[in-house]
């Protein structure tokens, strides 16, 4: 079976959330696929094939110098992925303030402060390219995830409406919901979740971080040029 070849040589792109399962494997593809990639998260992974910044995606400053700095030395940001996320489970009645506004804060309010920061430079250039990872878990109700839920499905009507308001100046924002995943966050889950997951699935099996990347670079690339405001899940059918 034959497998996409990509080509993001000489663009630029801007990944947060790197030092997780799904970041990095997307910040990876990408430099792999000749892109000069920024990363973003709050410690530098080990190996990591680009430039790394550590920004507090939750600080409106932060986020607008990330974007001026990139932009002073490279001249252009092509492609923005934001994979950063958090999760904080609980019954919705046990949910505290910090409980809730901090998944919030960084799962949608983060999106909003880099695509708004963006947003000038693209709709000059006339060009830019943003995907978003929301979650299955955005499009479906689940105990214990009121506040991840919130924030992926807000997530998906802020990408769907951003690619309503940019798309004339010829910029594209898409989505990618992805399901149980074996890497990042799913990888500290109990047994029992992730065997739930499994049967929940067309597939009879989880993911894997390159199932995501991959579905994340089509989406990026010229590929799916006529495609803006889509949510892909990738989820072997959970939704199904």
């Amino acid at each position: 079976m034959g497998k996409a070849d990509f080509d993001f040589a000489n663009e630029v792109a801007l990944v947060t959330g790197v030092a997780g399962g799904l970041g990095s494997a997307v910040a990876r593809e990408l430099a792999a696929a000749g892109a000069r990639v920024h990363g973003v998260d709050r410690v530098e992974p080990e190996g990591f094939d680009g430039t790394f910044h550590t920004v507090d995606l939750r600080e409106s400053a932060e986020v607008e110098a990330l974007i001026s700095t990139i932009l002073e030395r490279e001249g252009r940001i092509d492609h923005l992925v934001h994979a950063a996320g958090v999760t904080r489970d609980r019954m919705f009645w046990n949910l505290s303030d910090e409980d809730w506004e901090s998944v919030i804060d960084v799962n949608l309010n983060a999106a909003h402060r880099l695509l708004r920061a963006l947003a000038p430079s693209w709709r000059k250039a006339g060009a830019g390219n943003a995907v978003l990872l929301t979650s299955i878990n955005g499009m479906r109700a689940k105990a214990g995830v009121s506040n991840y839920a919130a924030s992926k499905a807000g997530l998906i009507a802020l990408g769907r409406t951003a690619a309503r308001e940019l798309g004339p100046r010829g910029i594209r924002v898409n989505l990618v919901a992805p399901g149980m995943i074996a890497a990042g966050m799913g990888r500290q889950l109990p047994e029992e979740v992730l065997s739930r997951a499994v049967d929940e699935t067309a597939l009879g099996r989880l993911g894997q971080a390159e199932d995501i990347s991959s579905g994340v670079l089509f989406l990026l690339s010229d590929a799916a040029a006529h495609i803006t405001a889509a949510v892909l899940p990738i989820d072997g059918g959970q939704l199904a």
